[in-house]
């Protein structure tokens, strides 16, 4: 089965269609005698799905109260399962977060505190944990964390566009579809590339740029609106294919035992997402539907980091506790409803490469956050989203805007100026627009937070803005 898109294209990624077609033919015969809604033998044990996002912006979901569009199929795996409204990642890009989910260390401790920098040599997976527990472990769409093959040696299975700024975005379900209906039990990565830039796939005519609800700590701008428009329809694109993923589990008799995860990863790449610590950035989202186990349609208020995700895969399906990670199996929260899981949540960020050194460290709870910004004196700039040479780019208008008006100004200086220390009440500021670390009222909590911040940091080995350097790659034949 092909899934096509209006998109553009080039040659790159024809040949990668062509191959993943070939592939799909030839396992198609290797399948043999498997037929639809035939459940293929199995020793009882779940199988796992979990689905990723790329650049999320949770907040879009219309089941985390999105008023954009609606997630027909991202909203159906919440009626049928648990959502988390306290998902954290400790580092609010691509590289770190998955390295996190895949080892259950804090970028600290995994060696991959800045994004495209290498985990360290020696350490242990998910792959490794569940297949000692007999699982295959396979991974289908964005793969740039699966090397070294050592650390990572996932099954890589052809079908979801392993590169996340390809121009296309088709993908094949064929060889997902022979990977689940093997006998062996299976834990099985779908890596989405959306909404990940450059947005190009997805029909943004489903949307009228000037009838949408932009999030209040943006600049109101038309080219703000447009490309809003055209990240939506990748959004779009991203609740399609977590539907195609739930048939297939219905066409092959799977969906009663099935684990399915679906994650948010981090923000979007709009200034003050991706690549901070605020919770457009910093916040994602998780759903959980365990068939039999967790109640259908309930939400969780507890504090969940995507170090916690393998050390629960693991206790799911049996393993011992492995000594050593950073992250703890939330299991009771599914099977029990258990009202909290972690105290606090804790971020990092490392601003190179994606621009000058900016280091920045948080902790925050249910409702406080505190972020401590190592070189308040530098000014804050990423390359990739405040870059004034790029035309398609919002943050040039919005600089624009700001030389007139007071209120686009106070937004482009929150970003680029911050003061040291910066407290929100995220209850009542979901958005972290008033920094409260002025304010008498909330100096105890500011000192304890902070005292707890730099007791995490001397325990994970965090030496602060020492870690912000230039990447030191490994020269060839080097150990």
């Amino acid at each position: 089965m092909v899934i096509k898109v209006k998109d553009k294209t080039n040659n790159k990624a024809m040949m990668y269609k062509v191959t993943v077609l070939l592939f799909s033919l030839f396992v198609s015969r290797v399948a043999g005698a498997y037929q639809d809604g035939q459940e293929q033998p199995r020793d009882g044990r779940p199988n796992i799905i979990l689905i990723m996002a790329d650049d999320l912006d949770s907040r879009q979901l219309s089941c985390y109260g999105g008023e954009n569009l609606k997630t027909t199929h991202i909203d159906q795996l919440a009626a049928d399962g648990m959502q988390f409204n306290a998902m954290i990642a400790s580092e609010a890009m691509c590289v770190p977060t998955r390295a996190s989910l895949f080892t259950g260390l804090y970028p600290v401790r995994h060696g991959a505190y800045q994004n495209h920098k290498p985990v360290y040599d020696g350490l242990k997976s998910v792959v490794h944990y569940l297949n000692d527990l007999g699982y295959r472990v396979g991974l289908t769409g964005k793969d740039h964390m699966t090397r070294p093959k050592s650390i990572f040696p996932f099954d890589i299975v052809p079908g979801f566009e392993p590169n996340c700024v390809s121009p296309t975005d088709n993908y094949f379900l064929d060889s997902v579809r022979n990977y689940i209906v093997q006998d062996e039990p299976y834990c099985l990565f779908v890596m989405s590339n959306n909404p990940h830039r450059p947005w190009t796939v997805g029909d943004p005519d489903e949307f009228d740029a000037s009838e949408l609800k932009l999030p209040p700590h943006w600049v109101d701008t038309e080219l703000t609106r447009e490309n809003f428009r055209l990240y939506l329809a990748e959004v779009r694109r991203l609740d399609n294919q977590v539907g195609d993923i739930m048939n297939l589990l219905k066409e092959t008799g799977q969906d009663k035992n099935t684990i399915v995860v679906f994650l948010g990863e981090q923000g979007p790449q709009f200034p003050g997402g991706k690549w901070t610590l605020y919770d457009n950035g910093q916040k994602s989202s998780m759903i959980v539907k365990w068939p039999g186990t967790v109640e259908p349609d309930t939400q969780t208020d507890a504090i969940v980091q995507y170090e916690d995700v393998t050390p629960t895969l693991i206790d799911i399906l049996g393993g011992d506790p492995i000594s050593g990670l950073d992250g703890s199996s939330f299991k009771s929260v599914l099977k029990n409803h258990a009202a909290g899981h972690r105290e606090v949540a804790f971020g990092i960020h490392n601003n190179i490469p994606e621009g000058s050194a900016y280091p920045m460290r948080s902790i925050r709870g249910n409702r406080y956050k505190l972020i401590w910004n190592l070189t308040p004196d530098s000014a804050y700039y990423i390359k990739y989203s405040m870059n004034n040479e790029k035309p398609d780019l919002d943050w040039p208008t919005w600089l624009q805007v700001a030389t007139h008006n007071d209120e686009a100004r106070k937004l482009t200086e929150r970003i680029v100026r911050k003061p040291e220390v910066e407290f929100y009440d995220l209850e009542n500021d979901p958005y972290e627009l008033e920094n409260l670390a002025g304010k008498s009222t909330y100096q105890e909590m500011i000192a304890d937070y902070s005292a707890q911040l730099k007791a995490w940091m001397a325990d994970q080995g965090d030496k602060g803005a020492a870690l912000d350097v230039p990447i030191k790659r490994k020269q060839k034949g080097q150990r």
